[in-house]
């Protein structure tokens, strides 16, 4: 097929290289602004443009797609039989939508209906989902609400963090895209209307939602922090000052202590979390200092049982 691509991160990367190597002509690649990052503040390609400039396929990188003239008749210069989006990061308008002959089709790292929004990887982690997966569809004006096309889906474990399933979900994402564009030019494929009833939102994520709530269960404080993985993290508060946890792990035994209460034993940080459970902390970084074992904090900062973390 004669293909338009649409993404920006590592994550979308897999579906455009699996396109190219299914033998489909990707004659034109949209990719977000360039943006600084880091301390320096360099700018850096998007990985995105990075994968197409190797291919020798041309990349535009528009500020708006709405009322983007040169854009449209670029687009409409071209005539592709799809558009392919995987985390674009832009909102596709209605004109972008109508124009393929099968549609704009998105690769959505989810189950849909459930985890409908911008971060669906880490939400499904950080709800204990015990599995996750790819769902292709065809986008329209709503928030990932359009017909199903086909979806994979794979189980979440204990230990999952979000960038080892994002490594796991590009991957099975852009093998889905390859199939789902085979089977809609068969005519083998059927789209599926979405249950909105079954809906859950995941919204973008914030500095907050690193704030470790105590009064969950310490699973639970653990499933965030594995969803949650590398951004934003965790952190608590410890006599008014940020302390960040690098690493931490669910222990078995019951806490009779109030949530978010230390407590020092054979070496190790417990804090008391929601419903009788506890979690150990083990590695930390207080502000403004470098990150240690947990073990090493105890030894350089004067901690006792009993303390309150948080608030």
């Amino acid at each position: 097929m004669k293909l338009v691509f649409c993404g920006t991160p590592v994550f979308a990367v897999p579906t455009l290289e699996a396109l190219i190597g299914a033998g489909h002509g990707v004659e034109l690649v949209l990719s977000q602004p360039d943006k600084p990052v880091g301390r320096s503040g360099e700018v850096n390609p998007t990985p995105v443009k990075v994968a197409a400039t190797a291919h020798g396929i041309p990349v535009l990188q528009p500020e708006k797609l709405k009322t983007n003239q040169a854009l449209r008749s670029s687009l409409e210069a071209i005539a592709p039989d799809a558009i392919i989006v995987v985390a674009y990061g832009r909102i596709i308008p209605q004109w972008m939508l109508d124009l393929p002959k099968y549609g704009c089709l998105n690769g959505h790292g989810s189950l849909l209906p459930r985890w409908r929004g911008a971060a669906p990887i880490q939400w499904a982690i950080a709800a204990g989902d015990a599995e996750t997966g790819v769902t292709t569809m065809l986008l329209n004006a709503g928030l990932d609400t359009g017909p199903m096309l086909l979806k994979r889906s794979i189980p979440v474990t204990d230990t999952t963090t979000s960038p080892e399933l994002f490594v796991s979900l590009a991957q099975i994402g852009a093998e889905l895209m390859v199939e789902t564009l085979a089977g809609l030019e068969a005519g083998t494929i059927t789209p599926e209307e979405q249950d909105d009833s079954l809906a859950t939102l995941a919204p973008l994520l914030t500095r907050d939602d690193a704030r470790i709530d105590f009064s969950l269960t310490s699973r639970e404080i653990d499933q965030r922090f594995r969803g949650f993985q590398p951004w934003p993290g965790a952190f608590t508060a410890l006599r008014g000052k940020k302390l960040i946890v690098h690493g931490m792990h669910v222990v078995e035994e019951h806490s009779v202590t109030a949530p978010g209460t230390l407590t020092i034993r054979d070496g190790a940080m417990e804090v008391a979390c929601g419903s009788g459970s506890a979690i150990v902390f083990d590695e930390v970084q207080l502000e403004g200092k470098k990150r240690m074992p947990a073990a090493d904090f105890l030894r350089g900062f004067q901690l006792k049982s009993g303390e309150l973390l948080g608030g």
